[in-house]
């Protein structure tokens, strides 16, 4: 319910012991399948691997830039993503590889207001099929909740984007609305959906990624037993 002030207006619930959260510094975050660590020259070249294990170009129709079109092309991106702090990008490591398999950021940083966004989800074919993409983002909100005690997190894609609007209804970011002519990309439109987690969400979808990604969930072949679903809260 909305508080009233003194001249008759709804105001917003006072946040008494609010104090703005740090921006997210660069740290290795470690789950039970992957590693995220601070992207690094270290791993450009398993990384253009990856992403050269798909035969065409459709894994970066929604991603603002082309797949590189070679190795070197590859390593110059990679080196200007290095020095950003916002995107703020983290390399996906297959621990059981040893290999570094995507990359995912933290962006559009709001340490003021306690929010973020998980954005530039890079998953090459070698995370299908793992727990290894659910694993890294749920790392990524703890570390926003838990850690840094951020409120909101937010996740945005092209409104046309069906696996990423199946990804975040999946992972439990709520859809709140989508935006008309928002961006340009690749020189056209581009609608954007928004999706978001806030803090009082966090505890219960903790519970359930926790749940999913126990190696009791998980077969021999690395498969689930039981869907991300059939944790998730009512």
């Amino acid at each position: 319910m909305p508080v009233i002030n003194e001249y008759n207006q709804p105001i917003g619930a006072a946040l008494t012991d609010w104090q703005p959260c740090p921006t997210p510094p660069r740290k290795v975050l470690t789950g039970r399948s992957c590693r995220l660590e601070p992207l690094a020259a270290a791993h450009f070249d398993a990384l253009y691997d990856a992403w050269a294990q798909a035969e065409d170009g459709r894994d970066w129709t929604y991603l603002a830039v082309a797949r590189p079109a070679s190795r070197q092309a590859c390593r110059a991106w990679l080196t200007t993503l290095t020095a950003s702090e916002d995107p703020l990008f983290f390399t996906v490591v297959d621990r059981a590889q040893a290999q570094a398999v995507g990359t995912v950021a933290l962006m559009r940083l709001s340490p003021a207001n306690g929010v973020a966004e998980i954005g530039w989800v890079n998953w090459s074919r070698a995370m299908r099929r793992s727990r290894l993409g659910t694993e890294a983002i749920s790392l990524l909100l703890g570390y926003l909740f838990d850690t840094l005690g951020y409120r909101r997190c937010e996740w945005k894609c092209d409104s046309l984007n069906a696996p990423s609007r199946e990804a975040a209804s999946r992972l439990g970011f709520h859809y709140e609305d989508t935006f008309r002519q928002a961006v340009v990309t690749k020189g056209r439109n581009s609608d954007t959906s928004w999706f978001a987690i806030v803090n009082p969400d966090w505890p219960a979808l903790r519970a359930a990624y926790d749940a999913w990604l126990a190696d009791e969930n998980i077969d021999a072949d690395g498969g689930q037993r039981r869907a991300l679903s059939e944790f998730m809260p009512r």
